[in-house]
């Protein structure tokens, strides 16, 4: 899969986990955009190391998959992380 494609694939899957998600986890749709690029990455790197998951194909189930897990593991901590500062 290319940077381009993979960087759409990481903005729509910021884009699928800030609704999945429920609250406010901060910085509005631009942060949460750029948290999913971040969260796809780490999904993917994941996927690969973990589960040997190959990820050439941009419409595979397993490549969205791991990318919107991705980042909804990065916008919960990054919910945290802002949670926190709030509350200081």
């Amino acid at each position: 899969m290319g940077f381009f494609a993979f960087l759409l694939l990481g903005l729509l899957a910021g884009a699928i986990a800030k609704l999945i998600l429920p609250g406010d986890q901060g910085g509005g749709w631009f942060a949460t955009l750029l948290l999913g690029v971040l969260g796809a990455m780490l999904g993917g790197w994941l996927g690969g190391l973990l589960f040997n998951a190959n990820l050439e194909d941009f419409w595979s189930i397993q490549t969205w998959l791991l990318a919107i897990g991705g980042a909804i593991v990065v916008l919960l901590v990054w919910g945290l992380i802002v949670g926190r500062k709030k509350a200081a």
